[in-house]
């Protein structure tokens, strides 16, 4: 369940389901390169100041559910994510600049879903109710 937060005149609870994909489908996440990959999600996620709150990839796409901030740009979190991670990846592992045509890591493409404790039946039920309380 996600924690309520409290900012400088707000409160809020915001998660979000995030997963990108290998270009073409490759299978390249795999051993050293799916370690290193975790590793510098979660270090951009703590420069960045959101947390990470579970994350798994497969042989081709990467899935995070990321809990942050109002401020959070969604657009803004996944370049983050997706530029310093195929940066610094294809810098450390030569080999996938062969296995991928231009050198590019990521589709450009991703989804992203927000999270909630509650269904979304509960929620128009709740706002429905609001005028009776």
């Amino acid at each position: 369940m996600s924690q309520v937060h409290h900012g400088r005149g707000y409160v809020y609870s915001i998660q979000y389901h995030l997963v990108w994909c290998v270009k073409y489908r490759h299978k390249v996440l795999l051993g050293e390169v799916e370690q290193r990959l975790k590793e510098l999600v979660l270090n951009i996620a703590q420069e960045k100041q959101f947390t990470i709150v579970t994350m798994e990839t497969d042989k081709d796409h990467i899935h995070l559910l990321i809990e942050c901030t109002p401020q959070h740009y969604i657009p803004d979190v996944l370049k983050a994510l997706k530029g310093v991670s195929a940066r610094l990846l294809l810098k450390e592992f030569p080999i996938l600049k062969t296995k991928l045509w231009d050198g590019h890591l990521w589709n450009p493409s991703y989804f992203v879903a927000t999270v909630s404790e509650n269904t979304e039946s509960q929620i128009k039920e709740y706002i429905r109710n609001q005028k009776e309380k």
